[in-house]
């Protein structure tokens, strides 16, 4: 199925998947939102979504295979101990995103990540405490009404910043939290807003 099949399949989606991309649209029906309780898979949205910084989101998802690559399939064990030479040789990659702050931010999170697993037993029992351990369920009608930031993405960003955390501010967290499912902002009129409703939480939409 092409990109143009997609946006003329009859299915109404969140309005920002308007943006004409060959990724944008895979990930909405097929990630964005989807509950994610595996700690890898947290740290890599979190590296991204900081990577994503002042840049689309169109953009890092075009590059999230390679990152994938040079980052050691975002295994915080093995990116901890990524070295100067390391972080030169990230710097001549084009397959990323070539900022020095944000790469050095990557190597100091994962080892923040690690603490906080030693501490809590894992990410996911840290992370999903900001939520009460429960999806936060919105019923926004409309995409203006969609916030950036939370009180929720607020107290988390505070609590990354205060545990050794870079580029974690409250709309960065407020994105993981929706990329991660903390919180459920497919807007109502979405067809992903009942699927995952109906597949994760067990309600009736």
């Amino acid at each position: 199925m092409t990109i143009e099949d997609l946006f003329n399949d009859g299915k109404n989606r969140c309005a920002w998947t308007l943006s004409f991309s060959e990724v944008i649209i895979p990930y909405h029906d097929k990630e964005w939102g989807v509950p994610l309780y595996d700690d890898q898979k947290l740290f890599e949205c979190l590296v991204l979504d900081g990577f994503q910084a002042g840049l689309s989101w169109a953009t890092i998802l075009k590059k999230r295979s390679h990152f994938r690559r040079v980052f050691a399939q975002f295994d915080a064990n093995k990116i901890a101990y990524f070295d100067e030479h390391r972080i030169r040789e990230l710097l001549l990659d084009p397959g990323i995103i070539r900022n020095r702050l944000k790469i050095i931010a990557t190597i100091k999170n994962a080892r923040s990540f690690l603490s906080v697993q030693a501490k809590f037993g894992s990410f996911k029992n840290y992370i999903w405490q900001f939520t009460d351990g429960e999806t936060i369920i919105n019923t926004w009608k409309d995409a203006s009404e969609v916030p950036t930031i939370s009180e929720q993405a607020i107290a988390m960003s505070k609590d990354l910043r205060r545990r050794g955390f870079s580029f974690t501010g409250p709309t960065i967290c407020y994105a993981f939290m929706q990329a991660t499912g903390m919180v459920h902002d497919h807007t109502v009129d979405c067809f992903r807003y009942s699927e995952i409703i109906e597949k994760y939480h067990n309600v009736s939409a």
